[in-house]
């Protein structure tokens, strides 16, 4: 995918002269023999997102820029083909100073704490101690600080309230609750009625919940590279995600996938726009997306987490939104201390928070976070969500979940399984079979 044409912000004559311009010459905040040093470095930055998420960042960037008396090359462009983009940078050893990333690329790229700078390093250029420990944890490998999180999500119950008061019903607040949806539904709404939409994925998180209450395990052990589940937990697995789409809670697989794609999202879908389809299992940090395109008659509302009597892990998932990372060879080419002025500027900065605003979910930071809060930008469903995850993290009922279990190559392996049995092309238990059997052997090839 080409880049947009706007790559490059900045000082088009050198730091020097458009400061002068700007009236800023003498203004600047960054050391001078910083600013000497980096007048004439270009520091790279890439990131993925939508129109929203780019406009913001290129503004705070600008920022950045007049204060330190450098240009900052910006790299951006949609998720599609922005991992395969990255992992050949890094394989040849060309990848930005400074990079936004999934959690669970840390997985792939520093198996070791070796893959990335160590942000230990540079911690006083770093206002750490606005993050809790547990987000911090996150970035680290082999006790090296190798990236810091923008934000948390976690999987929560969206509902179309609407929907449900067309039909009579209450929302589902427990799992048997949730399977009484379902028939509900196609009983007094038609056949096109269903409760609860979602792509495979989202179905897969969902039904590995129940799981994880039930069993105490989710797929992938969290602390060793191997499957925790043995096949009686995976053969739950796959019925209960049956039973999702059998007995008409969830969209069928191949109902989204004769509706433009199977991964089309849920707010792109008519039937969701008009509250046929009523309920959502998602990220908290898509709530924004989900309810912009709903029609004037439907009202999106968060739902309780259902939970089995007795579950000692409430089987949420969640794990930073998204990360910066920054490069290792930022060590060797002398950038490693500007790129790690540019994290925690656009992580903990007031200006750069009051730019970005939730361009990638509400702030780990608790300085924009408490700003945003203040101002009064955040939308109460976005709150409420963020409430509900947190009380969850600080009972200890959300575990961290294993960076393996989003590898792309275990990813694609899950997702290949549960679409033969989503199309009737395997049994429960074979399934179950191959989840435990080939899912060990893959983890130890990817370890």
């Amino acid at each position: 995918m080409s880049l947009p044409r706007r790559q490059v912000l900045g000082l088009a004559a050198g730091g020097a002269a458009v400061a002068a311009a700007a009236g800023l010459g003498a203004a600047l905040t960054a050391p001078a023999v910083l600013r000497a040093q980096d007048k004439a470095t270009v520091l790279r930055f890439a990131w993925w997102g939508g129109a929203g998420r780019h406009e913001a960042t290129l503004k705070a960037l600008a920022l950045f820029e007049r204060r330190h008396g450098v240009r900052v090359k910006a790299e951006y462009m949609g998720f599609n083909g922005y991992l395969e983009r990255l992992t050949t940078q890094i394989a040849g050893g060309s990848e930005p100073e400074v990079m936004q990333i999934n959690w669970a690329w840390l997985a792939m790229f520093s198996k070791r704490g070796n893959g990335f700078a160590d942000l230990h390093r540079h911690a006083a250029l770093l206002e750490l101690a606005q993050f809790d420990r547990e987000d911090l944890a996150y970035g680290e490998v082999a006790g090296k600080l190798n990236a810091l999180p923008v934000s948390f999500s976690a999987r929560v119950m969206l509902w179309n309230q609407a929907a449900f008061d067309r039909a009579g019903l209450a929302l589902p607040r427990s799992w048997d609750e949730l399977f009484a949806t379902g028939p509900a539904f196609r009983r007094l709404l038609g056949q096109d009625a269903y409760p609860l939409d979602g792509e495979l994925y989202d179905m897969m998180l969902l039904s590995q919940a129940w799981v994880q209450q039930r069993h105490g395990t989710p797929y992938v052990d969290p602390a060793s590279p191997r499957v925790a589940m043995n096949e009686a937990a995976a053969l739950d697995w796959v019925r209960i995600y049956k039973r999702l789409v059998t007995e008409h809670v969830a969209t069928p697989l191949p109902l989204r996938a004769s509706l433009g794609g199977a991964e089309k999202p849920t707010e792109q879908q008519p039937d969701w726009v008009v509250g046929r389809w009523a309920g959502n299992y998602t990220w908290d940090s898509v709530i924004g997306l989900r309810a912009s395109t709903l029609d004037k008659q439907q009202k999106l509302v968060l739902g309780d987490f259902p939970t089995l009597p007795g579950a000692l892990d409430s089987g949420m998932f969640g794990r930073p939104t998204v990360m910066y990372a920054v490069s290792r060879h930022a060590e060797k080419n002398g950038r490693a201390e500007l790129a790690a002025r540019l994290v925690n500027f656009l992580l903990t900065d007031p200006e750069a928070a009051t730019v970005l605003g939730r361009t990638r979910g509400l702030p780990s930071a608790r300085g924009p976070f408490e700003q945003l809060k203040a101002a009064g930008t955040l939308p109460p469903l976005e709150v409420a969500a963020h409430e509900q995850i947190k009380v969850q993290r600080e009972s200890g009922r959300l575990k961290r979940p294993a960076p393996l279990f989003e590898h792309a190559r275990l990813h694609k392996f899950m997702r290949e399984v549960f679409e033969t049995v989503a199309y009737g092309k395997t049994t429960e238990v074979d399934a179950a079979r191959r989840l435990v059997g080939e899912g060990q052997a893959l983890l130890q090839r990817i370890k």
